[in-house]
């Protein structure tokens, strides 16, 4: 399983021109360290830290939960475009998440924004869309966007 499906687009001319340069006159086949094992459980235990406040957690788990009762949320017209939505694991890896871009944008606290940044590339691959979503041309991304547009921040 996995944290997040990050969306990759493809690199601009210039950009792969710089790919195939490196690959080709580079040293681009062998892998150097950038960082060591134990920095990076440091850097861990920072993220760990960043501060993720009781109506941010509220927050996260109200997200979640609107992907699989949207009706709760009074987000009717959601519910005949999702079969099943995230699981309780997605609040969990949400959570985890916020707290990496916080720490990565300097702070030591999660702000809503930071929830809100994260959130398409916790929850895309976790909702499971109808076929009349499909038949309708809605994307995963666009029922993320309509459950951060209609859940409130408590």
């Amino acid at each position: 399983r996995f944290m997040m499906k990050i969306v990759v687009r493809y690199p601009e001319r210039d950009e792969e021109r710089a790919i195939l340069a490196q690959a080709l006159d580079g040293d681009g086949d062998q892998p150097r360290a950038v960082i060591s094992i134990g920095e990076i459980e440091q850097l861990r235990e920072a993220v760990k830290r960043v501060d993720l406040n009781e109506r941010l957690r509220e927050y996260i788990v109200r997200l979640v939960e609107a992907s699989r009762e949207p009706q709760r949320h009074r987000l009717d017209d959601l519910s005949p475009f999702i079969e099943f939505g995230a699981s309780p694991r997605a609040a969990v890896f949400l959570a985890r998440a916020a707290q990496a871009y916080a720490f990565i944008a300097g702070r030591d606290y999660v702000t809503p924004e930071d929830v809100k940044a994260i959130a398409p590339d916790v929850l895309r691959h976790r909702l499971v869309l109808t076929y009349e979503a499909e038949a309708q041309g809605m994307s995963a991304d666009q029922v993320v966007t309509r459950l951060l547009e209609g859940v409130g921040i408590p």
